[in-house]
């Protein structure tokens, strides 16, 4: 919950202006401010207070404690222009909340936090428990001094500016060691407990195999992503508490599905009573990963419960990014975030070089030419699979004519896939013009490259006759010349010399041109490979020089009618 706290008129009307946008998230506190200031630090995990940051810091000195405890906090003006992050900007996450309150109130969020400042990702808000020398090694980080990255479980990572060897370390690994002086270490979610028990077998019993299981085999549990069970024990009472005291999601499933997979210790005893041969190693080994502890059992005369521990490799992420036409404030905030979060990006070199400068530190940057699709979607998918989060980028929308198509195709069920649409260059090239698309629409490519001209044709002859508006992609290179007067003639043949055609070239980059012309008049040697071509249908008009294509045909109706 996020407490909300002001004391002028100004003040209060931004406060409700949050608290109506975030009426889940929220809770206002009223009164004296000194009151609501401790009442919500006590019982918020998040503040934001409407006060000066001067007030809003003596307020706050006396009841600071731990940082890792303490509650996240924001200061705004009295005028609503700046939102900063004051305490807690990685453990609270003020810094994060600054720029959630910036840009619901229009406010430039402040973030002074040593490691957002120089857009590196801070070592304790990668989302891993960890131990270690944070600051230590995050200053080594922002001085530039060699840290090893050590990973020894693969896991998709940020980009950190990491070395092969230096006097500094950040180990990702799950096993039970100490940290050294200048390590970091960060425990992945890579551990998966299957557990089985008795009807009433008590927690002490179930929670103390786990502890044990783990201990012995050297594995920390601060890398314990779930327990496992079958469905039949999801109520459990002994295992329902040691989830619960782990910290862990306790997850469950089929006992036909468990009784499916395969496992090294099978038994008739659970077989009998739920269903499958085993519940602790199918549960454990039911999404697949390495067996590092076989199916035990409980000290106790008789034992009430089994346990088996499992290592899940963390999968590989790829996320394919559409950047948009050209312009950086039609990239999307979410294409932003992710190209942010990726520590491998793959791009052809003039895409990457319009978003370079949002990459963070350490991001490995593949890059390549024209001609070379197949390949970048080869190789981003490959570095996926090695256990990286990794960034395809492409213009417009990467799912159109870009490279979700060929990345999809090499991509199997190994690794998560994540799609980020783009504003495409249709949609840009249709905003400039007016509002051409405003009807039935398609769009087709008239590059012959990788389609057969027979097929395109027949899909242009098909769009003519079914009336609808057409945007041509790629429709004219020194190679290609001929294939949009043929186009062209095509919807010549289905409409009105008069019919509207729209050409934007670049669009909503710095050289952006545009034009409205006509069918009959357009000269195809004036488009390029950089022009997107829309062609209205038979109801789209020239309207104080706008392309207006109405959303249905009574309009064109009415306006013969008119006329008559």
């Amino acid at each position: 919950m996020i407490g909300l706290i002001s004391a002028t008129a100004a003040g209060t009307a931004a406060r409700d202006r949050m608290a109506a946008a975030w009426p889940d998230r929220t809770r206002v506190y009223d009164g004296p401010v000194g009151e609501a200031v401790r009442a919500a630090f006590a019982e918020c995990e998040q503040l934001v207070c409407f006060l000066a940051t001067g007030a809003t810091v003596r307020l706050l000195a006396p009841l600071l404690g731990d940082k890792a405890a303490d509650p996240g906090v924001v200061c705004v003006d009295e005028g609503g222009r700046f939102a900063v992050s004051l305490v807690g900007g990685h453990g609270g996450g003020a810094n994060e909340l600054a720029r959630e309150v910036g840009a619901l109130l229009g406010a430039e969020p402040v973030v002074t936090t040593a490691t957002d400042a120089v857009g590196l990702p801070g070592l304790d808000t990668l989302g891993f428990p960890f131990e270690g020398s944070v600051a230590t090694v995050s200053r080594a980080l922002l001085d530039g001094e060699p840290v090893a990255l050590e990973a020894e479980v693969p896991w998709p990572l940020p980009p950190l500016p990491t070395a092969q060897q230096g006097p500094y370390t950040v180990r990702l690994t799950d096993r039970a060691v100490e940290p050294g002086e200048r390590e970091v270490l960060l425990r992945p979610p890579s551990l998966v407990v299957g557990v089985g028990a008795s009807k009433g077998a008590p927690v002490e019993e179930v929670l103390g195999l786990v502890e044990d299981a783990l201990r012995e085999a050297g594995l920390s549990p601060r890398s314990v992503a779930e327990l496992a069970t079958v469905d039949a024990k999801s109520e459990e009472h002994g295992i329902v508490a040691t989830a619960e005291r782990l910290g862990v999601p306790l997850v469950t499933y089929p006992a036909e599905e468990l009784a499916a997979v395969r496992v090294p210790n099978p038994s008739d005893a659970p077989l009998a009573a739920v269903g499958t041969p085993s519940v602790a190693e199918a549960a454990a080994l039911v999404r697949g990963g390495e067996l590092l502890v076989p199916k035990r059992k409980s000290a106790a005369q008789p034992a009430m419960a089994t346990c088996a521990v499992v290592r899940r490799p963390g999968r590989g992420r790829l996320a394919v990014v559409g950047l948009g036409p050209g312009a950086r404030d039609l990239l999307t905030p979410r294409a932003t975030a992710e190209l942010r979060r990726a520590s491998v990006l793959v791009g052809l070199d003039q895409y990457v070089d319009q978003i370079r400068d949002l990459l963070r530190p350490g991001t490995r940057v593949l890059e390549s030419g024209l001609g070379a699709e197949e390949e970048r979607a080869r190789t981003a998918v490959a570095e996926a699979r090695k256990g990286h989060a990794v960034a395809l980028i492409g213009s417009g929308d990467a799912g159109v004519y870009a490279m979700a198509s060929p990345a999809l195709a090499e991509a199997s069920d190994d690794i998560d896939v994540v799609g980020v649409p783009g504003v495409t260059a249709a949609l840009a090239a249709g905003a400039i013009l007016g509002a051409p698309l405003g009807h039935d629409h398609v769009s087709i490519s008239l590059s012959d490259l990788h389609t057969p001209w027979e097929v395109i044709e027949r899909r242009v002859r098909a769009a003519a006759e079914a009336d609808i508006v057409v945007t041509f992609y790629n429709p004219r290179s020194r190679g290609r010349d001929w294939q949009l007067p043929e186009a062209l003639a095509i919807l010549a043949g289905h409409r009105e010399p008069t019919t509207p055609v729209g050409v934007v070239r670049n669009a909503s980059r710095p050289d952006e041109s545009s034009r409205l012309t006509t069918l009959a008049a357009l000269d195809p040697a004036t488009v390029d490979m950089m022009t997107v071509v829309t062609v209205g249908n038979t109801a789209t008009r020239d309207i104080a020089g706008r392309m207006v294509t109405p959303r249905g045909y009574r309009w064109q109706e009415s306006t013969k009618e008119g006329a008559q």
